[in-house]
């Protein structure tokens, strides 16, 4: 087991410890006394709670796994899948109308416009190319310009100028 450190009524890993009064508080103006102090109000107060989702989601797992090994070999049956899994309440009804209020909600959220894009969360290279439309990816600002001094050949993807657009972003985040 890791080295622990008593913090209140919890503990936590010595190099969680260690990054957040070295690394992650320095300039931000909290005291790690503060911090510890609302972590371990955050623990104690979300813990539970915590603990009841993830056994409820083992439960469902454990389920959803004898569902399947019981019927390995079978051909899918979208149907009955679909019935179980609204049995065992792992898909719910869907709900009526609702509103989303923005208020106290980062402008970049509420105000700014942008991309409004619509991706299949199943796919991570959609999600992730959703976002940097959203913001924008410095790996593909950097990739795709002559900001390393030069451009890109063409012809598909370069691993060296890949590597070198890596080392240039890490370098130039940790600098600044």
């Amino acid at each position: 087991m890791s080295d622990r450190i008593q913090q209140g009524d919890i503990s936590i890993a010595k190099v969680l410890h260690d990054f957040i009064e070295k690394e992650a508080l320095p300039g931000t103006g909290i005291e790690a006394g503060a911090f510890w102090s609302a972590m371990t109000s955050i623990v104690n107060d979300l813990g539970p709670r915590n603990r009841e989702l993830l056994a409820k989601r083992r439960d469902l797992q454990e389920r959803i796994d004898a569902w399947h090994r019981e019927r390995r070999g079978q051909p899918h049956d979208a149907l009955a899948y679909r019935a179980f899994l609204e049995e065992i309440g792992y898909l719910v009804p869907e709900g009526g109308d609702f509103t989303v209020d923005t208020a106290n909600v980062d402008d970049e959220i509420s105000s700014v416009a942008g991309p409004q894009l619509v991706v299949p969360i199943s796919n991570a290279r959609y999600t992730v190319n959703a976002a940097n439309a959203r913001w924008g990816s410095l790996y593909d600002a950097l990739y795709g310009t002559d900001a390393l001094g030069d451009t890109p050949a063409g012809g598909g993807y370069d691993p060296a100028r890949g590597a070198r657009v890596i080392m240039f972003a890490r370098d130039f985040l940790d600098r600044h």
